[in-house]
């Protein structure tokens, strides 16, 4: 390059970190080289900054780690810059950084969905769930997603054979997706669903009860407070670690009645147990024994959102049993798709389906290719010396 001789001079400035209160950009004129060999003419690229960025790779860096911690558009208030340049900062570095990212030991994911926003505008997420990692988003939530993924783990070092297992609900669409992209992999119906469709069936009972015999449900609940009533629902739904004396009086109320709603909670309790017996033993024989006891006794129970809770799990029996031994769970999936869900609101939504992946990427992939915060606390230079102050 130093053999090519100079066209021009182009000016330009860059955005860099504040000194004290005060903005603080650099400008430099950059000399425009005529290469002799192909005609021609382009800018000299400067070590500072990257081509096309009207920020240093410092300020860059510093914008990057503000965004992974705040709302973009509160980010780009404090640095005193527009925020749709962070946002296209953010696409860049998440994209680089994810070209670079290793899948190559992925073995057990977990897949699962989330809404985009009102409109039944739904993304697909696959987790690693033992390095506890997100490692793709796409929009929409059939089976053609799990065909996404396989392709973007292929392009990413991963092995779509390798998957031994993979933890989900009892979607159709994903587990059509599953048998045909990786048809060798263990599919588990997850703990944490099969306990969400059981309390959605003790909801429906209480519910129905609560609405038809509203006569019987208060004579049954009669030396209750108002207060332990309103109480009694949340009870319900909860494990009885996180009662207070108020849950636990509107629960020891509840079980000396004969309300449906009481068969139903004593129905939801037993299967999760089904659950953390099969886990503790790890034996095949007592995950199926277990689940079904249970089966049959919901079948018998008379309260027809159990029966077709048992229809289901009888449906999808070995897959249930799978989930039970191998103690897969979306536990961690539901976390952090909730974290997505919360900078969702704390940006009060995403304008376009792309900036909700980006961050999502930014914040739960763990990418081991992002620019470093340049305000790191630096390891101390002599760790072993004790400072004395006079």
């Amino acid at each position: 390059m130093l053999e090519q001789g100079i066209h021009g001079r182009v000016r330009r400035y860059w955005r860099h970190l504040d000194i004290f209160q005060f903005e603080a950009w650099l400008h430099a004129a950059i000399p425009r080289v005529a290469y002799t060999a192909c005609g021609k003419t382009s800018q000299v690229p400067v070590p500072w900054a990257r081509e096309g960025s009207g920020f240093t790779l410092l300020f860059e860096a510093l914008a990057l780690s503000l965004c992974k911690e705040l709302p973009v558009a509160q980010a780009a208030r404090h640095l005193r810059v527009d925020a749709k340049a962070l946002w296209r900062r953010i696409e860049h570095d998440v994209k680089v950084a994810r070209a670079q990212d290793d899948m190559s030991a992925v073995r057990h994911i977990g897949i699962d969905e989330t809404s985009l926003r009102k409109g039944h505008e739904y993304v697909t997420a696959v987790h690693d769930l033992q390095q506890k990692r997100l490692l793709f988003v796409t929009q929409g939530r059939d089976h053609q997603t799990v065909g996404a993924f396989a392709k973007d783990l292929a392009e990413h070092g991963g092995n779509a054979q390798a998957i031994s297992h993979v933890s989900m609900d009892m979607s159709a669409a994903y587990l059509k997706g599953v048998q045909q992209q990786l048809p060798q992999a263990v599919v588990c119906y997850d703990r944490f669903h099969v306990a969400a469709l059981a309390g959605k069936a003790m909801d429906e009972v209480r519910s129905a009860e609560f609405k038809s015999r509203p006569g019987a449900v208060a004579q049954a609940l009669g030396e209750l407070e108002r207060s332990s009533r309103r109480s009694l629902s949340w009870a319900m739904r909860t494990h009885h670690a996180a009662w207070n004396d108020r849950h636990m009086q509107a629960m020891y109320t509840l079980q000396r009645t004969n309300l449906q709603s009481a068969r139903a909670w004593r129905m939801k309790v037993p299967l999760a147990q089904v659950h953390e017996a099969a886990a503790h033993s790890q034996s095949h024989e007592v995950a199926r024994e277990g689940l079904e006891r249970w089966i049959g006794w919901a079948m018998r129970s008379r309260l027809d959102p159990f029966k077709r809770l048992a229809r289901t799990l009888r449906a999808h029996f070995e897959r249930v049993i799978a989930g039970m031994q191998q103690g897969c769970s979306n536990a961690f999936v539901e976390a952090m798709i909730g974290l997505m869900q919360n900078a969702k609101r704390a940006a009060r939504g995403f304008r376009t389906s792309k900036n909700f992946i980006a961050m999502a990427y930014l914040r739960l992939s763990k990418l081991k290719h992002l620019p470093a915060n340049p305000f790191e606390p630096a390891a101390p230079r002599f760790a072993g010396l004790t400072t004395h102050w006079c």
